[in-house]
């Protein structure tokens, strides 16, 4: 990769970026979330709900294959533009289409484009940022991210989740997106194919970076898909219950500066571990706590900052492990297992809600867990 950023455009540039990755969370919040309530409308289970979001999962795992090769002909900013404009179509598409299984194939396309903005815009900040500073600029990017995944339920809280409203007012935002990354004179860095095609060497390279986007990706897709559904369960009413994912992730919009700086300070590795087994030992106690509402705004509020900092701080270890080539590999395969994560997730978290009323708190309690024993085990061993 040859950066070509030069001085007056890096500030578009980071602009630019930012905008794409809260687009990037915007277009998968609000979908989740609204298509969801929309498909319970329509009578449908929730093994069901599940199965369609899983759809997005799809989606993204195609996409993760294609994309090297997509970037390198196409170009980042034409790439970026193009899915930004697609996934504004898409969101305009899903109301207007009478037969339900059409969603499905929706969805899957929907997954691509989002695949395309979550991974090149990873790859083009990356070409901004120097070592000092990395976690901390990681942290900048997951907090866009998060008000991205905020935008959705705040939107469906205002507008509600009947008709054509909140789709619209969503693709408008896309939209938005789009021509700004399309108009502005915004140079970006070079995007070249990896020299390596096989996505094995890059999680071999990885593993925990993997893991990580895995669990951000299967928790992120149950949760949107599920919190609103289960706080509804408890007697939440639909309003107030779509605002529990905005708190949320607006505990991961301001705790993710503070969480960069210990990682710009402290071993990352330890730092992620330590994560991993508070978000665990959270969930664990969200039954208890969502009787309260002021309770579970503060409960929210902080977890949401402390699981997000677990994918702020795997990002931040792989930018300044990795360059070029590697790096879009690695990425790629961080798409790969988002893709992975996001399918199995809901599948899991609805199969586990009609097990057992607290299942998605389970759910996410014991993969948390998990990863933190995975995390401690590939430590020690890359440390031997």
């Amino acid at each position: 990769m040859h950066t070509s950023i030069l001085g007056g455009s890096a500030v578009l540039a980071c602009a630019g970026i930012i905008a794409t990755a809260a687009v990037f969370g915007l277009t998968y919040s609000l979908s989740a979330a609204l298509i969801a309530l929309d498909l319970a409308e329509r009578g449908l289970s929730e093994s069901l709900i599940g199965a369609n979001a899983a759809m997005h999962a799809v989606g993204v795992l195609a996409m993760a294959f294609l994309l090297p090769r997509i970037g390198a002909r196409w170009g980042l900013r034409r790439s970026i533009t193009g899915a930004l404009a697609l996934a504004a179509l898409l969101l305009c598409l899903f109301p207007m289409m009478p037969l339900v299984w059409l969603w499905f194939p929706l969805r899957v396309v929907l997954g691509a484009a989002s695949e395309v903005l979550f991974v090149l815009s990873e790859t083009w900040l990356n070409a901004l940022t120097s070592e000092g500073s990395r976690a901390r600029t990681m942290g900048a990017y997951t907090a866009a991210l998060s008000i991205g995944f905020a935008l959705g339920p705040v939107i469906l809280s205002l507008v509600g989740s009947d008709g054509f409203t909140a789709y619209g007012v969503g693709a408008a935002l896309v939209a938005a997106a789009a021509l700004f990354v399309a108009l502005a004179r915004i140079a970006a860095p070079d995007f070249e194919k990896p020299e390596h095609g096989n996505p094995v060497r890059y999680m071999r390279l990885a593993p925990v970076a993997m893991g990580a986007t895995a669990l951000n990706a299967a928790i992120e897709t149950a949760g949107l898909t599920f919190l609103t559904l289960y706080a509804m369960s408890l007697g939440w009413g639909e309003a107030e219950a779509t605002q529990l994912m905005a708190c949320m992730m607006f505990g991961a919009i301001v705790l993710q500066v503070p969480i960069g700086w210990l990682g710009d300070r402290m071993d990352r590795e330890r730092l992620i571990v330590a994560l991993a087994v508070v978000s665990a030992l959270g969930a664990a106690i969200w039954p208890f706590v969502l009787a309260s509402p002021v309770m579970t705004y503060a409960l929210l509020f902080v977890w949401g900052g402390v699981f997000v900092g677990i994918y702020t701080m795997m990002l931040a270890i792989v930018g300044s492990r990795f360059s070029g080539s590697d790096l879009i590999g690695i990425y790629a395969g961080m798409g790969l297992f988002w893709g992975v994560g996001a399918l199995i997730g809901p599948a899991l978290a609805g199969v586990a809600m009609q097990a057992t009323g607290h299942g998605l708190p389970i759910f996410v309690a014991l993969i948390c867990g998990l990863f933190a024993l995975a995390a401690v085990a590939f430590g020690q061993k890359g440390r031997r």
